[in-house]
């Protein structure tokens, strides 16, 4: 039982070095990264500044971090079709601008969602 749980706190340390390792490559190289964690870090002070319900202030939250997470979702999507040809290719402009599209709509969904809360 102790060889498991050292098995799997391993890999639970890996898995946390492997995904700072990945913030902190696309911090460097991303402006759009470090722009929607300023804008995140923002919405998250309004969020507990006003008075909201925890439900409302959760859904901002969740869907501030969904915004960076898409984020970098597109930032690996791009790296993986510059690596793979950096020929004009309409295939990859339709992936790299889906990736990007993907980012776009769940920021609509945090701003809608602060419309909705700020409105409601």
């Amino acid at each position: 039982m102790r060889d498991i749980l050292n098995a799997e706190a391993r890999r639970f340390a890996n898995t946390v070095i492997w995904s700072w390792a990945g913030w902190t490559a696309a911090w460097a190289t991303e402006k759009t990264l470090r722009q929607w964690t300023a804008v995140n870090v923002l919405s998250a002070a309004l969020a507990f500044l006003l008075d909201l319900s925890a439900a409302e202030r959760g859904m901002i939250l969740a869907l501030g971090l969904l915004v960076l997470a898409a984020e970098l979702m597109n930032t690996g999507l791009e790296e993986v079709v510059d690596y793979i040809s950096k020929a004009d290719d309409p295939r990859a402009k339709k992936a790299k601008d889906c990736g990007s599209a993907a980012v776009a709509l769940t920021a609509i969904a945090g701003g809608v969602t602060w419309v909705v809360v700020l409105l409601g």
